[in-house]
């Protein structure tokens, strides 16, 4: 079996590399951003692609579908992200499954047994996140304005820019802010951008 290791970092393809190898019958090749990437599934036609979605440049949630259209294998998103909407939005996209940096060795390959199988497979914990229904209706959740509220952050505008944009005071949107961490399961702005940004709300 060919896998495509899609990661910008030298040191988790290594890794990978060192994990799989014994479990891989065919060549393992290594990308280290999307237009690397999507040369290599078109010209090597791996079995299967371990992907990071959060690659400089051409990343995301665009680079899965655009991998899926150029035939890509069964897709394995291997993310630093553990919110259930980014795995629901990655599943939603195409995704094969999704697993975290976080899991262990044993469950990354448990994965990619699966997902090499015809299966689908979610880390244990996000799993049941989903099942539970909070990550996939996270979005619906939100009212219009903390939907605007959370575009015009991940566009880089201030609170007090927010504040003019929407026509409300600065204290409504810092409060707004809050609300939309609390009902999307992060706690930090910079988490909160990333999101908009892999969801589209940007």
């Amino acid at each position: 079996m060919s896998i495509l290791l899609v990661d910008d970092h030298a040191l988790v393809r290594a890794g990978l590399k060192r994990l799989l190898a014994p479990h891989a019958a065919g060549e393992i090749l290594e990308a280290s951003n999307g237009r690397d990437a999507l040369a290599l599934i078109r010209r090597q036609q791996p079995e299967l692609v371990i992907l990071d979605l959060n690659l400089p440049g051409l990343g995301g949630l665009e680079l899965l579908r655009r991998m899926i259209a150029s035939g890509a294998g069964p897709i394995l998103v291997l993310s630093m992200h553990g919110e259930p909407l980014y795995a629901k939005r990655a599943l939603d996209a195409g995704a094969a499954g999704y697993v975290t940096k976080n899991a262990s060795p044993d469950e990354l390959l448990t994965a990619v047994r699966r997902v090499m199988g015809g299966g689908r497979y979610v880390e244990a914990e996000l799993a049941q996140a989903l099942a539970t229904a909070g990550g996939g209706a996270a979005l619906d959740q939100l009212t219009a304005r903390e939907l605007e509220i959370m575009r015009l952050l991940a566009g880089g505008s201030s609170l007090a820019e927010i504040a003019a944009a929407v026509g409300v005071g600065y204290k409504t949107v810092a409060n707004n802010c809050v609300q939309i961490k609390s009902k999307l399961g992060v706690t930090r702005t910079a988490d909160l951008v990333r999101l908009a940004i892999e969801t589209g709300v940007s």
